[in-house]
């Protein structure tokens, strides 16, 4: 086991390492820059906006900014927004507990409903509610998000004035409901491709646990069917979804990106565009950081259950 960790460690070590350079270069690739808010100001002259570049440490090559930044991240500093100049893991933890709070009560909308649908559409295979929930979970996964999310905003909040149209909560009002109100609807758009995906996982994971000998050997010597349901099949069919559950976390982060531009929600998604329209630096740095930890954290612990399942996996 020690082994294995070991080995998972350093792969991400690697890939992350990969990410920031890639994601470092095409940042200051990019046309305009931090400085081009200082050269369209009448007031600052070529001298005041070299003094900037240098104090920022614009002027020196990318390769040694990078070097730079990643030897300031080893050390904890996450640097400073050149907007603000407030620290980038104050920036990003302001913006955190929205984000998590979206993708919580999306993944729990997204397991509770979309694996209903897997273990009934296993159950009535090629039945009219199979084949509706086959057609939905395709339609679902080929929806773009910001379509859906405009749709859903134009029906619930323009048309039937039943759920706001956005941002966390109504100023003047921190009562928990108020939140909860303006948490549905963009809880509900972002669980859209992931409840399709479990649905989908957890159908096809049923019916390969029903065709085993065990589902057989256990009705033979009668036992129920409820038993068999939920003491055999469902048990062996939720181990495979320890995997897409680790493989999911990318796709929540992605759509929450989308997700929140629609609904003004102000978390990281939202905080990670306003930064690159700002070319702010640092700040679209520790955003693509602290989410490319979370991705790798996430396949980790996947591999680290799917390892424990299943022991073979830990000489590969």
């Amino acid at each position: 086991m020690a082994n294995f960790i070991a080995r998972r460690l350093l792969m991400a070590v690697g890939i992350l390492l990969l990410v920031t350079m890639i994601g470092f270069t095409v940042l200051h690739m990019a046309p305009g820059g931090p400085m081009s808010q200082f050269a369209a100001s009448s007031d600052l002259s070529a001298a005041d906006i070299a003094a900037i570049e240098a104090r920022m440490g614009l002027d020196r090559p990318v390769y040694i900014q990078y070097l730079d930044w990643v030897w300031r991240m080893l050390q904890g500093d996450w640097g400073a927004s050149f907007r603000d100049q407030q620290p980038v893991l104050s920036v990003i933890g302001s913006h955190l507990g929205a984000t998590f709070q979206l993708m919580i009560a999306a993944t729990v909308l997204a397991v509770l409903l979309g694996g209903w649908i897997g273990v009934m559409g296993a159950i009535r295979r090629n039945s009219w509610f199979d084949s509706i929930s086959t057609i939905a979970s395709m339609i679902a996964i080929s929806i773009p998000t910001f379509w859906f999310g405009l749709i859903v905003i134009y029906v619930f909040s323009i048309e039937l004035q039943w759920l706001p149209s956005g941002n966390r909560y109504t100023a003047g009002d921190g009562s928990f409901w108020n939140y909860i109100h303006h948490l549905i609807a963009p809880s509900i758009v972002l669980a859209l491709v992931s409840t399709a995906t479990w649905s989908r996982y957890m159908r096809s994971s049923m019916l390969d646990a029903m065709s085993q000998d065990f589902v057989r050997t256990a009705r033979s010597k009668g036992a129920s069917e409820s038993r068999i349901l939920f003491g055999h099949i469902l048990r062996n069919a939720m181990l495979p979804m320890i995997t897409v559950a680790g493989l999911q976390l990318p796709m929540l982060l992605s759509g929450a990106l989308v997700t929140e531009t629609v609904f003004a929600w102000p978390g990281m998604g939202r905080l990670f565009l306003d930064s690159i329209s700002y070319r702010d630096y640092p700040v679209v740095m520790g955003v693509l950081m602290f989410t490319a930890i979370l991705v790798l954290l996430g396949s980790l612990l996947a591999d680290l259950l799917y390892s424990v399942v299943d022991p073979r996996i830990r000489e590969h």
